[in-house]
């Protein structure tokens, strides 16, 4: 029988592959009142777990690099952690595409743990197929393919801050699809049937912050009755997510290339968000991308 006297330890195990954001992730955790911890020895991790820790939360990061790691052996350990009355264990995968890591790496000038004298591109296949097990029996995987490390930030604060003492994080994203969709996007507001700025004479190299464009968008018909009824949705949905628990909500705006009409869409949303007493995060994915004709005219 459970012993309902015993506190509760609050483990998350943060994992994933090399590049990702492991160590971003554990920062944000540690700014939020988390214990952390990386690689730590797999071996002496039972001496850290239990009721008689002095640790309520306690985030343990464990990756390829860990002394003694065999994710089957991680996995097993955990959930035997699990089993306890005076436990609860949570898991997350930082993933990122391999493409994107082997930019990452060819930009740092820094190895890949295991390449191993080999290309950056084998390290990362090997690794991923080491840690596959581990990916597939976690709780949550978060993939930084296309965030920047505040965007990794902001999404790690809307999933572990205490949410008895926060109200509902929103945030708005403008991005291109050109460039690919927000994976954690809860509404997504397409605005590619607006005239391309992109296109227009002077343009092109100005973003939807410079009111050049602004006048642009705004002197597209299509524009005010489509984008009112956008914001009558969201004032009408916002309180009813915030009144179902919801801690963070993700709001995206896309258009072709991310850099002209989803940034105005944006921004004059978070400003109407705001007056209604909201307080809208505003991520601009895409907004230091170099314009690109071939992407555009996807």
């Amino acid at each position: 029988m459970a012993d309902e006297s015993l506190p509760v330890q609050h483990i998350l195990l943060v994992t994933g592959v090399s590049g990702a954001g492991k160590s971003t992730a554990l920062q944000v955790l540690e700014d939020l009142g988390w214990e952390t911890i990386d690689n730590f020895p797999i071996r002496l991790l039972g001496r850290l777990v239990g009721a008689k820790a002095d640790n309520s939360r306690l985030a343990i990061g464990v990756d390829s690099r860990t002394r003694g790691f065999v994710p089957s052996k991680v996995i097993e350990q955990f959930k035997k952690f699990d089993e306890r009355d005076d436990v609860e264990v949570t898991t997350m995968f930082v993933d990122c595409g391999s493409g994107e890591l082997e930019r990452r790496y060819n930009e740092t000038r820094r190895p890949h743990p295991m390449a191993r004298g080999r290309t950056a591109m084998d390290g990362i296949k090997a690794e991923r197929e080491l840690l596959e097990p581990l990916r597939r029996w976690a709780d949550m995987v978060i993939d930084t393919t296309d965030y920047s490390t505040n965007h990794l930030q902001q999404v790690v604060r809307e999933r572990f801050a205490d949410r008895a003492d926060q109200t509902m994080a929103v945030t708005v994203t403008s991005f291109g699809f050109s460039r690919g969709i927000p994976p954690l996007a809860d509404l997504l507001f397409d605005m590619r049937f607006l005239d391309n700025p992109h296109w227009a004479p002077g343009l092109r190299e100005q973003t939807g912050l410079d009111a050049p464009v602004g006048e642009h968008i705004l002197a597209d018909p299509a524009f005010e009755p489509v984008f009112s009824r956008i914001i009558d949705l969201l004032l009408e949905a916002l309180p009813h997510y915030a009144s179902q628990g919801r801690s963070y909500l993700n709001i995206a705006f896309g258009c072709t290339g991310g850099r002209h009409r989803s940034v105005f869409s944006a921004e004059r949303a978070a400003a109407v968000l705001r007056e209604a007493g909201f307080s809208p995060t505003v991520i601009h994915r895409n907004l230091g991308s170099r314009p690109a004709d071939p992407l555009e005219r996807g």
